[in-house]
């Protein structure tokens, strides 16, 4: 009986119709599905041993900016706040972990106390010069890149701050402020926010850089029909043993057919209580991660976009409800978001040149802290009273360097 009268009604319409109803549904509220965070185990193998590959790699760029390559405990724990440590873990601690990328040495201070002082080895100038290379080489890409992110805001500006947090993920050079950005005053110029802040403003909107990556690949991952609807669907995958649940992967199912908004169009026109809206802010974040190198960020650093990018309140909870396009790591005390489609296990589906880099300077980092676990390296306690002279000298210069620097930066902004 049950099956004939639900002939009849599929026959009339009344099925098709109670479909569209749930379709309707969804471009109009927020379906309340909640999906649970499984561990995946090869995600969090990628997302292992960026900590400390971060640190180093800014603890590099600063020392190698110094005059003399080499500089005091002192003065790179001023910097300490943008390694993104443990606060129980002291920086010369962290800094003796790597004894093949710092080398150290000493000088006396003026109570004739020893006062470590570290520069770079051999092997680790030779890897920054290739990054260095590198960045010169990709100037003009790495330009396209903080233009998108700069397109993706609603006035086309951003705090330096937020900028900052993001240069690492981005591949920007640890001073763009002076290197990279006054090489493009086409695109970039520096202004004062309301709130007395320095911000970076972009002049020139690139249509050619309005497409995201999901545009782009459209001919590759999109059915015929869902190009013509504009209902691109977003490469999914789950951690294996995931189960879903069949209302879930219904909503799903219903979920990627909903209209795609480009994240570089206004969206003010979207109710944010609506799961077009939600789509919408999966596909920013989804070409925001797509921008980054390793196509990973920590999710505090997005924490700060939330106006920028004139997103509704909670706006990172979408990094939830997808686990089958973000991956939330939790390791290393810290929530990193993961773009899934950019793994194939845990080598990434496309390689830039300065993530090889980093990763060879990442082999270094584990081959320096096995040789140190072995003794290979001995500390030596001796201080040279000639050498540290030598430092003392250096450091004076580098002082009245930075002073003179810090009062030019203040004149310009």
């Amino acid at each position: 009986m049950f099956h004939w009268l639900f002939g009849i009604a599929r026959n009339f319409g009344f099925v098709r119709g109670y479909q569209q109803g749930y379709i309707y549904q969804q471009k109009f509220s927020l379906v309340n599905i909640k999906l649970k965070w499984v561990k995946d185990r090869t995600l969090d193998a990628v997302v292992t041993g960026q900590r400390d590959l971060k640190a180093a790699g800014i603890l590099v760029s600063i020392i190698y900016s110094s005059s003399e390559c080499c500089l005091p405990i002192y003065h790179l724990s001023r910097h300490r706040g943008q390694l993104g440590l443990p606060s129980d873990l002291k920086l010369s601690t962290f800094i003796r972990r790597y004894p093949n990328i710092f080398n150290e040495s000493s000088f006396l201070d003026s109570g004739g106390s020893p006062v470590p002082c570290f520069s770079l080895s051999p092997e680790a100038l030779e890897l920054h010069h290739e990054e260095v290379n590198i960045l010169q080489q990709n100037q003009l890409e790495l330009r396209d890149r903080l233009c998108k992110l700069l397109m993706l805001t609603s006035d086309r500006i951003l705090p330096l701050q937020t900028i900052d947090q993001l240069k690492w993920d981005l591949g920007l050079p640890y001073d763009y402020q002076h290197s990279f950005v006054p090489n493009h005053p086409e695109s970039f110029l520096y202004v004062r926010l309301p709130d007395d802040r320095i911000g970076l403003k972009l002049l020139f909107w690139d249509d050619k850089l309005a497409i995201s990556e999901l545009q782009k690949n459209t001919s590759l991952q999109q059915k015929a029909e869902d190009i013509k609807n504009g209902s691109l669907e977003f490469p999914i995958s789950f951690t294996r043993g995931f189960g879903l649940k069949r209302k879930c992967m219904e909503w799903l199912k219903e979920w990627q057919k909903l209209p795609y908004t480009s994240p570089y169009i206004n969206a003010s026109h979207l109710d944010p209580r609506t799961d077009v809206s939600e789509k919408r802010i999966v596909g920013v974040f989804h070409e925001l991660l797509h921008l980054t190198l390793h196509k990973q960020t920590e999710r505090k650093n997005v924490s700060n976009l939330r106006r920028p990018l004139a997103l509704p309140q909670k706006f990172t909870k979408v990094f939830e409800r997808h686990p089958g396009i973000f991956y939330i790591s939790k390791r290393s005390d810290t929530q990193t978001v993961v773009l899934r489609e950019a793994y194939n296990g845990q080598e990434p589906v496309q390689n830039h040149a300065l993530v090889q880099i980093r990763e060879e300077f990442a082999s270094l980092l584990k081959k320096g802290l096995l040789d140190r676990s072995k003794g290979v390296y001995k500390k030596s306690r001796h201080t040279n009273l000639v050498e540290g002279l030598r430092k003392e000298v250096c450091i004076a210069k580098k002082t009245n360097q930075l002073s003179s620097e810090d009062e030019s930066d203040s004149m310009f902004f």
